[in-house]
């Protein structure tokens, strides 16, 4: 820079001069405009927040006359025709209030540390928290709430209509209202008042609200008693009381109660030692040996058992409850539930079910027991009933399994097992003592037509407790070869290709892991129809069918038909691979089991005509102001899972399995039934799922505890139910058959091959008529029905000659020589005879069996007992011109039965030939 006089000079004069000032001027002017602007609308988007803010606080609720104390009314459950069922009362069942002095702090440290670090500091709203989530959420992560305690026990108990916001707009503004409400209620009610509301409010599930309940639901004691590990497990329900349940999921109570206690530990509320000593203790098995021990004033049926679920499901998925809010709802909403209960169904099941001659005589009893001590320490001492069997096994035996043959004999040896494992320090707290009888049994009958649910029965003898072993809704059990239909059969005449007169050959057969397909019978049937493997409940047939169709197309079926038990695939703890996705599905072989009330649905689907309609508990919910929250009617919860046609040809099949199959027995005629059978392995689970043109039920009968069945009394309970229950419903229904949808029509096919029938098969009795599809009639006539119909599986031990089963020295291989054994004979002639006769009448050379019978009187005078040369001796003797017929038949006798046998040795004589050595 230039300082000299001529230069200062200069630069002042450029200073000085008109143009810079105006640039000046110019540039300060819009700087001056440009920040005023900035701060203009700036202070009128604030007076628009404020504004804004201002008129969503006006429509808050007014914090003086809000209650946060929890309330509400009872709920009334009617059956379909208005009758009064019960009434779901939420003081009565599911909440007992105490006072902040009675819940421990460890107890209110623990929701505090999980659920809101900052409840003691904050004014309502935690700023922090609000600032974690938003830079959360800009992460992606929606998932992060801000909600404080207080914010919590407002939108529980005030907000509780924010379920029906129909804008993020409305959204936004009950945040606002909640926040600036929490705010308003901490300036009026301290923090032990609103904590004391929020630990009587919340939802903890298995039924309870508040921590009181939740204590004796899980512990059996008050919520004073609980210890810091307790008192954990509780604090982690709150956020999901399905996924942090600790009786159905103590593995992920376990995680989380970790997290709360770490959380404890680092917000100063124990110590090390405490928290070590909390991780160490093992709570869960104090859990389930109280885990039946709450006690309840009303016991609800098995019906309203199942009806509490849906309704809790319902509310969530179609209104978009949280479950506290839904439970809530339910327990102390003043609902008004009318069910698709049918009080005379129900009472019939009802009935049937504590008839005792219904069941085999010398019921036994199931015995689950728990025991719980006090030692010199004061430390809890539990008995599972694990353990108890596993003491007995090594005292009695392995073959011990809790089953007693007398109630007297149970208590005995609880009395033998007290003695054996108590010791002088012991104290005792409390016991569990569950005595089922056995073998238990379940069922379900659906409308199919409308997909309500008109009674059910989740298990036999007394119902001692509310929301307890439902075994037509909660037990798995395995479904055996009522699957046939559904996973096999039904798929393969639906989207492969196939008929009921499609053939598949009762062979020994093999899984593609080697091990053989075992069938209930001894031996093998040879080429069947599919309706055939239906009535007779052929393993066999079933597997190579699935085989056929692919394992997959099943499991697809069987998803669409409502079934969501099954596993597609699934690790299991050790590191196995778990799938239903196999051949054994056609068999009921899966990995965890059905319950009877989705196999009963999947029944009634095929009843429907091949519509699935998902089961239905209630018609309507109305709430306390008599609006309707819910119409099921209104909901269509349907699809099309099968043809029309595949439907009604399914249940022409299983109408076969109740006249004169392996369903005989529940058969309580004036009705058209179709039905299918089902029964597992050494006789663990039996079954018996079918329906009529009313109803559709399904009965299951099986020990508790997979122990197997024995006899036709114990095997035949779920028949004798089924047919107990289904007639007495039926009594006084007009008869109805199944209606026949367009698209069936008929066809004569050979029973051997499939194919249409030909002489050959009319010639044997082979031909018989059945139902198709229209488009899927077979277009080719038999062609192969020698190499079936003689295709025995035997072989005679001593010619290695094919054999059938006549001859003595028969068994199961393939020969290794042409031709049959002399031992073998077929419908009373060589086998070797009667394969070439068969070949002979198709050729024309004979009479086919119809002419023989009615040409045998001929023969028969003629005195000529081979079939074929009597028909030859009739011909002969009609067109002899003799005039004694019989005279004329016998001469030509002779002569035309040398002709025949001369025509089957040069048969035999060319197969020997084109035979290749060796065979």
């Amino acid at each position: 820079m230039d300082f000299s006089r001529r230069g200062i000079k200069k630069r002042q004069k450029a200073i000085a001069s008109p143009t810079t000032k105006a640039g000046k001027f110019c540039g300060v002017s819009l700087f001056i405009v440009v920040t005023f602007s900035v701060i203009l609308v700036g202070v009128m988007g604030l007076c628009a927040g404020v504004g804004l803010f201002m008129g969503v606080v006006d429509t808050s609720p007014d914090i003086s006359n809000v209650d946060v104390a929890p309330a509400g009314y009872s709920t009334t459950v009617y059956d379909s025709e208005g009758n009064q069922i019960t009434k779901l009362i939420a003081e009565n069942s599911n909440r007992v209030y105490v006072k902040l002095d009675k819940i421990p702090l460890d107890m209110q440290h623990a929701f505090v540390a999980i659920e809101d670090e900052r409840f003691y500091t904050h004014n309502g709203i935690d700023i922090k928290g609000i600032m974690r989530a938003g830079a959360k959420a800009l992460s992606g992560n929606l998932h992060q709430g801000a909600s404080t305690i207080t914010q919590q026990l407002l939108k529980n108990n005030v907000f509780t209509s924010w379920t029906e916001e129909s804008s993020i707009i409305d959204k936004f503004k009950r945040k606002f209202q909640e926040q600036y409400c929490a705010v308003q209620l901490e300036k009026v009610m301290t923090k032990d008042q609103i904590l004391e509301n929020y630990l009587n409010t919340i939802n903890l599930g298995q039924g309870t609200l508040g921590v009181q309940a939740a204590s004796q639901r899980y512990f059996g004691k008050n919520v004073q008693d609980l210890n810091i590990s307790e008192s954990a497990v509780i604090a982690c329900i709150t956020q999901n009381p399905s996924k942090w349940n600790p009786i159905s999921h103590p593995d992920n109570n376990a995680i989380r109660r970790e997290e709360v206690l770490k959380k404890m530990l680092a917000q100063g509320y124990i110590n090390d030692a405490q928290f070590a000593e909390a991780m160490a203790d093992d709570v869960y098995s104090r859990i389930q040996v109280v885990n039946e021990k709450v006690e309840k004033k009303t016991i609800y049926s098995y019906f309203v058992d199942e009806l509490t679920e849906q309704v809790l499901n319902d509310l969530q998925e179609n209104l978009g409850y949280s479950y506290t809010q839904a439970y809530n709802a339910l327990y102390s909403g003043g609902l008004s539930i009318f069910t698709t209960q049918d009080p005379a169904i129900q009472k019939i099941c009802d009935e049937e079910f504590a008839n005792e001659e219904n069941y085999p005589p010398n019921t036994k009893f199931y015995l689950k027991y728990e025991v719980s001590y006090t030692d010199s320490d004061n430390d809890a001492v539990n008995f599972s009933t694990q353990y108890f069997e596993n003491h007995f096994k090594e005292k009695r035996g392995k073959g011990f399994n809790c089953i007693f043959d007398t109630e007297e004999d149970a208590y005995a040896a609880i009395e033998e097992f007290k003695q054996d494992i108590e010791k002088p320090d012991y104290k005792f707290i409390t016991e569990s003592i569950s005595l089922a009888p056995q073998p238990q049994a379940s069922v379900a009958v659906i409308d199919h037509h409308t997909g309500e649910v008109k009674a059910i029965v989740g298990g036999r003898g007394a119902k001692k407790a509310s929301l307890t072993l439902n075994r037509a809704t909660d037990t798995k059990r395995q479904p055996g070869s009522t699957f046939k239909v559904l996973a096999a059969y039904a798929p393969a005449l639906d989207a492969a290709g196939k008929t009921l007169a499609s053939v598949q050959v009762d062979e020994p057969y093999n899984y593609a892991n080697g091990r053989p397909v075992k069938n209930w019978y001894s031996g093998y049937k040879g080429p069947c129809t599919y309706r055939y493997g239906i009535e007779q409940s052929l393993n066999i047939v079933a597997v190579k069918t699935i085989t056929d169709i692919s394992p997959q197309l099943g499991f697809d079926y069987l998803i669409n038909l409502g079934f969501s038990t099954l596993v597609e695939r699934r690790t299991e703890k050790d590191g196995s691979i778990s799938s239903d996705v196999t051949q054994a599905l056609a068999l009921g072989g899966l990995t965890d089991g059905v319950t009877n009330l989705e196999l009963c649905n999947a029944f009634a689907t095929i009843a429907n005509g091949g519509m699935y309609t998902k089961p239905m508990f209630y018609t309507k919910i109305v709430d306390h102001d008599g609006n309707v929250l819910i119409d099921n009617k209104e909901i269509p919860k349907t699809r099309r899972v099968l043809k029309e046609t595949t439907a009604w040809l399914l249940t022409s099949a299983m109408e076969d399995v109740v006249s004169k199959g392996t369903g005989a027995k529940v058969n309580f005629g004036n009705m058209a039934i179709a039905g299918k059978t089902g029964t597992t392995t050494s006789n663990v689970d039996v079954w018996f799922s079918g329906f009529t043109p009313y109803y559709t039920c399904s009965a299951w009968s099986g020990y508790d505890n997979n122990v197997h069945m024995n006899g036709s009394g114990e095997t035949g309970t779920a028949k004798v139910l089924w047919k107990a229950i289904m007639g007495r419903i039926h009594e006084g229904l007009e008869y109805k058959s199944f209606p026949m949808p367009e698209g069936i029509e008929t066809a004569t096919v050979c029973k051997k091959t499939g194919e249409l029938a030909g002489d050959i098969c009319r010639a044997d009795g082979s031909a018989i008529t059945e139902y198709f599809a229209t488009g899927t009639v077979p277009t080719t006539i038999c062609s192969n029905h020698f190499g079936n119909d003689f295709d025995t599986g035997l072989v005679c031990a001593m010619t290695g000659q094919k054999a059938t089963s006549t001859c003595p020295y028969a068994y199961a291989g393939e020969a290794t020589a042409t031709g049959f054994c002399p031992h073998s004979t077929i419908n009373g002639m060589s086998a070797n005879d009667f394969y070439n006769l068969m070949q002979l009448q198709a050729a024309g050379l004979v009479p086919t069996t119809d002419a023989l019978t009615a040409l045998g009187g001929a023969g028969t005078a003629a005195g000529v007992t081979d079939p074929a040369a009597a028909a030859a001796a009739a011909a002969a003797g009609t067109t002899a011109g003799a005039t004694d017929p019989a005279a004329a038949a016998a001469a030509a006798a002779a002569a035309q039965q040398q002709a025949m046998l001369d025509a089957m040795n040069a048969a035999n004589a060319a197969n020997a030939a084109a035979a290749t050595p060796g065979q």
